[in-house]
């Protein structure tokens, strides 16, 4: 029985931990909890579809922010190789590709089939989805 009772107050131990109280008017229950906001982009109320996730874990769209690989700010229209501060591989360097929609589309076909010698692994082969990231990208200016 003693069980039982602990057991019964421990949602208002856990709400006094939080510094709330078992009365506060403001403390969702769970049937009124929301899904948390998408993620906005620099300055625009788009948000990233679903298919940007895979490159989320390595590339930003916020400007001059790299991280495993270069931001995604501004990337469509500029040369491969060209983000300040990112250190690329030779061959992407030298590749001398500028990206647009046909080649970033490629690109994410297989960037090692693209760019033999290149860093970035990850490949999208789902057209739809490749659209998606594509479309989203072009508005990251």
């Amino acid at each position: 029985m003693h069980v039982r009772s602990m057991i019964a107050a421990l949602p208002f131990v856990l709400l006094a931990a939080c510094g709330g109280s078992g009365e506060d008017k403001q403390a969702a229950s769970p049937a009124t909890t929301t899904a948390p906001e998408p993620v906005a982009t620099t300055g625009a109320a788009d948000t990233a579809p679903p298919a940007f996730a895979i490159c989320r874990s390595c590339h930003s769209v916020e400007a001059g922010r790299n991280g495993v690989g270069p931001t995604l700010h501004g990337i469509v229209g500029s040369k491969a190789g060209d983000v300040a501060g990112f250190p690329f591989s030779p061959a992407l360097k030298q590749s001398g590709i500028t990206w647009d929609r046909q080649s970033l589309d490629t690109w994410l076909q297989g960037p090692m089939k693209m760019v033999p010698g290149t860093r970035m692994v990850i490949a999208v082969p789902d057209a739809e989805k490749r659209k998606a990231i594509i479309d989203y990208l072009e508005k990251q200016k």
